[in-house]
Parts: structure tokens; C-alpha cells; sequence
């Protein structure tokens, strides 16, 4: 299907991606979605610029193909080069030998839409589009086959165009907002706002208590230069102004500045302002983007949606007569790795369904749950230095392939080697700088290459766990999808592993049950038949915060 000024066009194709049947042009992607309902997958260059209106007509699609987000997963798996452009037009060049133009800017994080949002890369002139699409589909189709794991990456492309549909569905859905509790929360914690609206009441009182307690100057708690040099004219140096550093300082200025900066950052990241620019008639509406992050993680285009502070989730209210279904994945990262690792000690401990970590504990630290947890996650992220080598030695003793699997992650990352999900999705190049989604530092001591190489280890060692774990939710997601097909439920929220369907207060008890279901279902489709359970915690509540509790 390929959309245009004068319509969308619309054509069957056989099993290779070639065209097999006659062209048709439809007014709209809603008019050709009603007018085919025997369709079982619609295949076009980009959910994100496609579906929306349609969804936004009331046509939901059931299945599609994503050529943009497959050919990201494609280009990364078999050239080793994630990140490079995804476009029809960029993969249309690649498959001509032609040069690949650059994708579109990507928005800043917390940037607005605007009326000048760049639209798709053209194509050469001359070159039909529906041609172009179909050539790069059944090119698409056949590199998939060339994949270590064919039928591994045909489910991971599935999942991932899957996943393409739920973020535009949420977006044009939007999460239950009460803008009446937010601003009564925003006044309680912030004071009211004087004019012009860039300082509260509760700010100001808070800056002059730090000022007070550097001896009356003046000292501005939003600018750490400013912090840096007060506490340097009392004899005390500090690195930075992380929480985690001033908590170790012994001072009259430190209390006060804590809570200046936490309750700052609630006003500049969701207060007045963020309240009046990102919710409209009741709804939060953020761009998600699927696939945001190398390790196949989402991110927002704006409003912050996958960090809302727990004081502000007392805003998040469900519609009268409904409820909001909050479901967590339980200790998921710890869980694949005992699917991808195959290792049949761990396999058994994330096969009871119950508290990993406890049963870790029983089973291989004495009891001990902290240090159990200790053990895995520094396994998972590469915390061995210290205490964390000893029990990651007790780990290797008790489940030798796990660690293994993460080992031999992080020895292909230090070589400059790269690894993979379970189901396909590639690290970036040794020669590209990698986010760092972890939490881990990205250079060393004494920097240099060993310095990096050990850091990309470290990545690597993640990306193998995290990655896959973030393809399992994918997988999550498009089951909850279909399983709520014909409900009045929506989902209106994901991060990471947590999901949240907004549904009357008849459905939620079905809707609890999918979710469970789809937890388990979706590990069994990802690793295959393993004794590891995929659990999820679910509540239902009123509220996001009561649900939280």
C-alpha cells in the first residue's frame, strides 16, 4: 500500500512480496481498510505516518508490516551498522546501489510537533512509490531468509510492526489525566506561582534558606556552578551536585538544596507549564516511539510519559465507571536470561512463577535475598568489582551457563564483536558510541582503548539480556492487543515492563487475565518451550498511584 496526495494505493501480494493482483486507489488508508476486511496484513513504509488518521476514523488494523522498522532491524543484523537510515528511500538506494540518503532530524527528546515536521524521504525522481515498496518488501522478505535465525527474525519484524501499531493507537488514545488533581498537587507541593511563572512560593522559600546558609549570599540552587563555589568558599569540594554527593556532605545548606532540586525538577519537567502543553480533553498524548533505543526499548517524542514521578501519578485517574489495569513484569531481566541461556538450574528457579530473588536466595545464598539479587544483577549489568566478584563467583558455581551467556557477551563487545537478542536484534558497531541504558559508566580509569573496550563490555553484556527482554514485551504487547480486540478496554500506556489498560470496571478482571496470559504466552512464542515463567503483578485501581502503592 502506498499513500500519496491523490489517495492510497492499494494491491495484493503473494507470499515473495511481488505484486498479485491489480492496483486500486482508494480515497483514503481508512476507506481501503473498510473496503478489504479479509485483509489479514497491510504492509506500507511507516505506521507512524500512516495509520493515525485512520485510526483516528475509527479503522483499526489488525496486522501489519512495517518496512521502516524493518529495515532497521534488517540493515543492523546483517551489516553490523544499527542506526543507519531506514527509510523506503534509504532502503530502496541500498537495494539499487545507489547512495542512501539521511533520514529526517530526529525530534530533541522533549521537542513539540511543529508545522513544519519533515515528511518522508523522497525518492528519486521518476521512481514509483508502490514500486519502490514492493521491490524493497520482497528484498526485505529474502534478506530475512539469508538471517541466522530466519523464523526468529520474521517474529521479531512481526513484533516489532506490532508494536508500531499499539504506540500509534496510544498516542491517539492518550493515559486518563486529571488536570484539577495536578494542579492541586503542583500548589501543595510548590506553593503558588508568583508572575511570570519561573518561581513558587516554596522555591523561594527554599533558596533563601541555602543562601542563609552560606552566610546570607546570595546563592542560586538551579545553577551548580553557583553550588559548587558556595560550598568550595567553605573549605568543601564537590565533583559535581548529584544528590548522591551532597548526601555525603555535612552541612546546614545541604537539606534545603535536596529539596530544592527534587521539587524543581517537578516543575520544570511536569508542572503548570508541561500540564498545559501536553494534556487536552482528559488525556495525556505522548509520541511514542517504538524502538527508540538500541536494545529495542521505547522512548517519547516529549512529555517525559516513561518517567512520571510518583507524586504526579495521583493525576492519573480512571474515567467514571472505569478502572485502570497496571500490570509489571516480575524480575523479567533475570527470567530471559535463564530462557536465552538455556541454563537448566536458573530455568527451574524462574519456573515457579514466585519471587526470583527469594528462591535464588534459598537456593544458592543462604537465604539471603539482597545478595541474591546483588549476585544476578551484577551478572546482568557487570557490577563484579568488590563483594560483587565474590557472588558472582557463587552464581557461576550454581548456574554456569547463565553466566556464561552474559561472559561471552562481554568478551564480544571488548573484541569489538557483535552480539544479538535471542531473537535478532544487533548491537551497534565497536565504532559507534552506545548509549548508556544501563546505568553503566561508559569509560574507565585511566581511559584509552582499554577503557572503552571495557565499556562496550558492559554494554554488551547487557544488551543481550535487556535486549531481549525488551522483544519478549513486544511480543507482550501485541497479544494484550489482540486480546482486547472487541472490548471497549485501551491500552494507554507501556514503559519497559509495565503496562497499563484503561477499561470499564465489567472488563477488568478479563483484562487481567489476557495480561497474565499473554506474560507466559509471549515467552513460550520468544525462547520456546523452557520451564521459565514470565509472571506479571496486576492491580486494579481508580488510580495509577493506588495501583503503585
Amino acid at each position: 500500500m502506498d499513500a500519496g496526495d491523490a489517495g492510497v494505493r492499494v494491491c495484493p501480494v503473494d507470499v515473495d512480496g511481488r505484486a498479485a493482483g491489480p492496483t486500486v486507489v482508494e480515497p483514503s488508508l481508512a476507506d481501503a481498510v473498510r473496503a478489504r476486511p479479509e485483509a489479514s496484513r497491510w504492509i506500507w513504509r511507516s505506521t507512524a505516518e500512516l495509520y493515525g488518521r485512520a485510526a483516528a476514523a475509527g479503522v483499526r488494523v489488525e496486522r501489519c508490516y512495517d518496512v521502516e522498522a524493518a529495515e532497521a532491524l534488517l540493515v543492523g543484523h546483517a551489516e553490523g551498522q544499527s542506526g543507519q537510515p531506514r527509510s523506503l528511500a534509504a532502503a530502496w538506494a541500498r537495494l539499487r546501489g545507489l547512495p542512501v540518503p539521511d533520514d529526517p532530524p530526529a525530534r530533541a527528546p522533549d521537542g513539540q510537533p511543529s508545522l513544519f515536521e519533515p515528511g518522508p524521504v523522497p525518492l528519486p525522481p521518476g521512481t514509483d512509490p508502490l514500486d519502490a515498496l514492493l521491490d524493497v518488501y520482497a528484498d526485505q522478505q529474502a534478506r530475512t531468509k539469508d538471517t541466522e535465525h530466519p523464523g526468529r527474525m520474521r517474529l521479531l519484524v512481526a513484533a516489532e510492526s506490532a508494536g508500531t501499531l499499539v504506540a500509534a493507537e496510544m498516542s491517539r488514545t492518550g493515559v486518563p489525566w486529571r488536570a484539577d488533581v495536578h494542579r492541586a498537587l503542583l500548589t501543595a507541593l510548590l506553593g503558588e506561582r508568583y508572575p511570570g511563572g519561573q518561581e513558587t512560593r516554596r522555591l523561594a522559600e527554599l533558596a533563601d534558606e541555602v543562601s542563609r546558609a552560606f552566610g546570607g549570599v546570595r546563592v542560586r540552587p538551579d545553577l551548580p556552578a553557583d553550588i559548587v563555589r558556595a560550598f568550595a568558599r567553605e573549605g568543601i569540594a564537590l565533583s559535581s551536585t548529584r544528590a548522591w554527593e551532597l548526601r555525603g556532605v555535612d552541612h546546614p545548606a545541604v537539606e534545603p538544596l535536596l529539596e530544592y532540586k527534587k521539587l524543581y525538577r517537578l516543575h520544570t519537567a511536569h508542572g503548570w507549564q508541561w500540564l498545559q502543553t501536553w494534556v487536552r480533553d482528559g488525556r495525556f498524548r505522548p509520541e511514542y516511539v517504538p524502538g527508540g533505543t538500541v536494545t529495542g526499548r521505547w522512548t517519547t517524542n516529549g512529555g517525559g510519559a516513561l518517567q512520571i514521578p510518583k507524586v504526579i501519578r495521583r493525576a492519573v485517574v480512571a474515567d467514571p465507571g472505569w478502572r485502570l489495569v497496571v500490570a509489571d513484569a516480575d524480575q523479567i531481566e533475570p527470567r530471559v536470561l535463564a530462557a536465552v541461556a538455556r541454563d537448566p538450574g536458573l530455568m527451574e528457579v524462574a519456573g515457579t512463577g514466585r519471587d526470583l530473588y527469594a528462591d535464588l536466595a534459598e537456593r544458592a545464598f543462604s537465604g539471603d535475598r539482597d545478595r541474591a539479587k546483588l549476585a544476578m544483577l551484577g551478572a546482568i549489568y557487570g557490577q563484579t568489582s568488590g563483594d560483587g566478584l565474590k557472588h558472582l563467583a557463587d552464581l557461576r558455581r550454581r548456574f554456569p551457563r547463565a553466566v556464561a551467556h552474559v561472559d561471552d557477551a562481554a568478551r564480544a563487545g571488548e573484541d569489538g564483536r557483535l552480539v544479538r537478542t535471542w531473537l535478532g536484534r544487533t548491537c551497534p558497531p565497536a565504532s559507534t558510541a552506545v548509549p548508556d541504558e544501563a546505568g553503566l559508566p561508559q569509560d574507565e580509569p585511566g581511559g584509552g582503548s582499554t577503557g572503552a573496550a571495557r565499556a562496550r563490555g558492559r554494554f554488551t553484556r547487557n544488551f543481550v539480556v535487556q535486549g531481549s527482554a525488551a522483544d519478549w514485551a513486544l511480543i507482550v504487547l501485541a497479544l494484550v492487543r489482540q486480546s482486547l480486540a472487541g472490548l471497549r478496554a485501551e491500552l494507554v500506556f507501556f514503559q519497559h515492563d509495565e503496562l497499563i489498560v484503561h477499561c470499564p470496571e465489567e472488563e477488568a478482571a478479563g483484562v487481567a487475565e489476557a495480561i497474565r496470559w499473554a506474560g507466559d504466552e509471549a515467552g513460550r512464542l520468544a525462547f520456546g518451550e523452557t520451564p521459565t515463567r514470565f509472571p506479571f503483578t496486576v492491580a486494579v485501581a481508580e488510580c495509577y498511584a493506588d495501583a503503585k502503592d
